[in-house]
């Protein structure tokens, strides 16, 4: 039986496509911070828990909510406190932190807010995973079951 099914179970992990995906973050700048969150695959985290932690005090979340359908949250941060804003997204089981330099502020361009100007937060673009990572993570799944098949596999014997 484990001869039939050693195959079976390579051939049908070489011909499914691998469920595991990762997570692409990613911000854009307006009069507060839009955070876009979405799946390696496009897919937006829709509803996903967000935290956002100040840079001076990184333990305790300054804020928390929650992404929109589009996998889309937006803060504007204390003026205040500038440095390094950290956001983290989860949702089931798969998250990410993305940091996001706040530096000095600067003129306020829209004229309707004196006391909190907009800040400088350059923007950056939202990692994607290369083909070659796909490829490794694609064969250490495989690598993964077809050492459990052989694990399943093997003979044991009794103590004599």
């Amino acid at each position: 039986m484990m001869r039939t099914l050693l195959p079976s179970l390579l051939l049908w992990g070489l011909g499914m496509p691998v469920w595991a995906h990762g997570v692409e973050l990613g911000f854009s700048t307006t009069p507060a911070i839009e955070v876009q969150a979405r799946y390696d695959t496009g897919q937006p985290m829709a509803k996903a828990q967000v935290t956002v932690f100040a840079p001076g005090d990184p333990g305790v979340a300054w804020l928390t909510g929650q992404t929109d359908g589009e996998g889309r949250f937006w803060f504007r941060p204390d003026p205040a406190q500038l440095g390094a804003w950290q956001v983290r997204v989860r949702q089931g089981g798969h998250g990410g932190m993305l940091t996001i330099p706040v530096t000095t502020p600067a003129e306020d361009v829209m004229g309707d807010e004196p006391e909190a100007p907009d800040l400088k937060i350059p923007a950056s673009p939202p990692a994607s995973l290369s083909p070659w990572l796909r490829l490794g993570m694609a064969a250490s799944w495989v690598w993964g079951l077809v050492g459990t098949a052989l694990f399943f596999a093997r003979k044991t014997h009794a103590p004599s």
